[in-house]
């Protein structure tokens, strides 16, 4: 992964944000305010019907994340925790360690969406099947416990609340880090490019 020096960025561009990532990313955040408000408002086979759409969306990412494009596979964002710490320190001291890709603070928020919406979308399957009786794990209808069903539909009903603190939290990293690397974050998962620096100050990890 490319490691930046914020002082040295030049008027270049390069794309780092692939076009299915940046699908990805929209698709799923309209995706997952639908599907909050459908379940709000108590419209089944919408919310239904939309996450049947966030699953295939889900696994596109997944296979994305070892097949795709550089800065779209995992590995590009695995970090040690004393590199994520480092990232943190240079943070708090105001000159933060600029990434082409995910930076470690945001590769933790994206693992942790990622299993947010997982167990979401697991929670629902489970709770469609023991309790409605239908979808992909209607077979597991009758290994299920009454007891059992609810638990799981409580847990999905819960996990919307903590979805929005990890989109606030999300939303913050987001501000902070264009505000300190001085680059637009939103309109680089729109256009897919962000600001290139000089190869005389970049280090190639």
């Amino acid at each position: 992964m490319h490691v930046l020096n914020p002082s040295t960025v030049s008027s270049h561009s390069l794309q780092v944000w692939d076009l299915f990532v940046r699908l990805f990313h929209w698709t799923l955040v309209l995706g997952c305010i639908t599907a909050f408000v459908s379940g709000e408002l108590h419209a089944a086979e919408i919310h239904v019907l939309v996450g049947y759409g966030l699953c295939v969306l889900l696994v596109g990412r997944l296979y994305w994340g070892f097949r795709g494009s550089r800065y779209a596979r995992f590995d590009s964002f695995l970090f040690s925790p004393a590199e994520t710490l480092a990232y943190v320190r240079s943070m708090r001291g105001g000159h933060p360690i600029h990434y082409l890709g995910h930076n470690p603070a945001g590769a933790l928020m994206v693992f942790a969406l990622l299993g947010l919406v997982a167990l979401l979308l697991a929670t629902g399957l489970v709770t469609l099947a023991a309790i409605d009786f239908e979808g992909p794990l209607l077979c597991l209808a009758n290994s299920i416990s009454d007891e059992t069903s609810y638990a799981f539909r409580n847990i999905h009903k819960f996990l919307p609340t903590l979805g929005l603190v990890l989109v606030t939290l999300h939303l913050l990293g987001v501000i902070s880090g264009s505000l300190q690397h001085k680059e637009n974050l939103v309109r680089a998962m729109i256009t897919g490019n962000k600001a290139l620096p000089t190869e005389s100050n970049a280090t190639e990890n």
